[in-house]
């Protein structure tokens, strides 16, 4: 139980709208886990249930045999891009990865580097972020997401708006990610270098688990 992410019965009800729906699942230390479905069936609020970023209606969730609640210390170190991660215009993408790395100081100047270098950034380029395109944002978002090497590796869509290249490289992060011991859960559809590494598969469908249950991989 220690080593597993366990969602309990999750509901969440917005404005009188069911968007998770007495959601159960299990997954374990150091796969690969993937979420399909349309958008809006549920996938976003699946990982914001797990990353603590929301109050549920009722039910639990668990990472790594502790408890998730909105404003308690997380269990473990996460690495998340979840829809558009926050970056400051003005600042260069070296820039905005030091600002970001020195709320916990976990990182320095040369994880910084090789985390940009990961995704074919260069940590040199003084262009502030407001120039990047689309991207370039998101592969500075899968830098942020990486560069401090986590426990729980968190990608809503991390293929959005990048090129084949750019699908190479997000799925070379995972492969690398995983195998450093990480547990990497990513939301995706119709991306068949990115489904090919999927140990498991949730198919989301209005807030539930599509069938109530999974497809083994």
């Amino acid at each position: 139980m220690g080593d597993d992410i366990v969602l309990s019965h999750a509901t969440k009800v917005i404005k009188g709208r069911v968007v998770l729906d007495d959601v159960s699942l299990r997954v374990r230390r150091g796969g690969v886990y993937g979420f399909t479905g349309v958008n809006g069936s549920g996938k976003t609020m699946v990982f914001r249930a797990i990353s603590g970023l929301i109050h549920l209606t009722s039910g639990e969730v668990e990472v790594f045999g502790r408890p998730v609640r909105p404003g308690d210390e997380y269990p473990c170190n996460l690495g998340l891009i979840l829809e558009n991660v926050g970056f400051w215009d003005e600042y260069a993408g070296y820039d905005n990865l030091r600002l970001l790395a020195s709320i916990r100081s976990l990182v320095g100047e040369g994880e910084i580097r090789r985390a940009m270098g990961r995704v074919g950034l260069d940590p040199s380029d003084d262009r502030p972020f407001e120039t990047y395109s689309l991207g370039m944002r998101r592969r500075l978002a899968i830098a942020q997401a990486v560069m401090e090497a986590p426990d729980l590796l968190i990608l809503d869509e991390p293929t959005n708006a990048l090129d084949v290249g750019g699908v190479e490289m997000v799925r070379d992060a995972i492969v690398a990610e995983r195998s450093r011991g990480a547990t990497v859960l990513v939301a995706c559809h119709n991306e068949p270098l990115l489904e090919a590494l999927f140990d498991q598969r949730f198919r989301m469908c209005d807030g539930r688990i599509d069938g109530g249950g999974t497809d083994e991989e």
